[in-house]
């Protein structure tokens, strides 16, 4: 699809109204709570132990040095290709051998919470090579796809870009369709905007295009209200859940449903269903979460969190959670990425060196705890 194209399928946007849009509550703008510290305000700290963990087991080092890890995405021999937010590169990190850069993104970017953030591969990675990433650019959000050898293509552009906010995680679902989770870019009205695709989650086809069977069609939007997706992960049942950070109060873990409106900037956390909006599921204060990374494991969740330092593990019975609990509390500082191995393995990233963490000798680490 050439550039003129998907210019025009992203302007398409705004003659397509999603099912529910409700109005409007006056709440002040950003995340003042989470203002970005200068660089000197990163200080080195001594180490934690590695830690262990009765529900986890004990961590084996896959990789150290990353600069701000953010996308991680694993390769078919076992290894994983994972983005540096701020430098635009991709690794290929695996047992018994040093990072090795593998690509580049051109046009990123970086600068606050923006710059290489999201990745994954294709369905067909074996048949076809492409890895997509999600990127700020000079202008704004994009997503592309390339081949480790070769030039980026354009899928989908005009998600508008702040120093905060921008989303920027990407899975390919069960239905073999990409989701991408954006933010709102730090102005929420966006996110109950049906010509906006900020605070959204997106269901597009490999090639960047509207999904058949959208909630509205022609449009890429999924779900709407959202203030800052940065999780996106699916059980065996199929059911998509999704991580966002709250403002000031509270975090949340929402089951996501085609066409529902998850009440941002109105509603933050519980409370919302009796105004048309969905409630989450389970939802943290913001100190002890900042979920970023979302992933499940037979019947357990689990959220990596930023300013909370720890890993929330969340039960799940039938579409519904139980009692939260937390791992690894600030062994390793700052989480920002989780995934599930093909092998079963967990997989971790810290994010200490992203502007906003207590930065530790060996900072940032790629982790790995065995399956069990």
């Amino acid at each position: 699809m050439s550039y003129p194209e998907v210019r025009s399928a992203r302007r398409r946007i705004a003659g397509v109204a999603i099912s529910v849009i409700v109005a409007l509550g006056a709440l002040a703008g950003c995340a003042s709570d989470r203002p970005e510290p200068s660089p000197s305000t990163v200080r080195s700290t001594a180490p934690s132990k590695p830690a262990g963990s009765p529900d986890l087991g004990a961590a084996e080092e896959i990789a150290q040095g990353i600069d701000a890890p953010w996308g991680l995405a694993f390769l078919p021999e076992g290894d994983a290709l994972v983005a540096e937010r701020d430098s635009g590169r991709v690794l290929r990190i695996g047992p018994g051998h040093a990072p090795e850069q593998v690509y580049r993104v051109p046009g990123v970017v970086a600068g606050g919470e923006g710059g290489l953030l999201g990745l994954a591969l294709s369905p067909q990675y074996a048949e076809n090579r492409y890895v997509y990433a999600y990127f700020t650019a000079e202008s704004d959000n994009r997503l592309v796809r390339f081949r480790l050898d070769g030039t980026p293509e354009l899928l989908f552009d005009g998600i508008a870009k702040s120093s905060i906010h921008n989303g920027g995680r990407i899975a390919f679902g069960p239905d073999g369709l990409l989701y991408v989770g954006t933010g709102d870019a730090g102005q929420s009205a966006r996110a109950q905007d049906p010509t906006s695709p900020n605070g959204k989650i997106l269901r597009l086809t490999p090639e960047g295009e509207a999904a058949q069977g959208n909630p509205t069609a022609g449009s890429p939007v999924y779900s709407v209200g959202h203030r800052n997706v940065q999780g996106l992960a699916w059980d065996r049942a199929g059911r998509l859940f999704a991580a966002e950070f709250g403002q000031n109060r509270f975090d949340e873990i929402n089951l996501i449903e085609p066409g529902n409106n998850y009440g941002w900037p109105t509603v933050e956390g519980i409370g919302g269903a009796d105004r048309g909006f969905t409630d989450p599921l389970t939802t943290w204060t913001t100190a002890e979460a900042s979920p970023s990374g979302l992933a499940i494991a037979g019947d357990t969740l689990y959220a990596a969190a930023l300013r909370g330092e720890r890993l929330w593990t969340v039960p799940l019975r039938d579409g519904a959670v139980g009692q939260a609990r937390d791992v690894l509390r600030g062994s390793y500082g700052r989480l920002r990425t989780v995934m599930v191995a093909p092998d079963g393995a967990l997989w971790l990233t810290t994010s200490n060196t992203d502007g906003r963490g207590d930065r530790r000798p060996g900072d940032d680490r790629v982790l790995r705890f065995p399956a069990r």
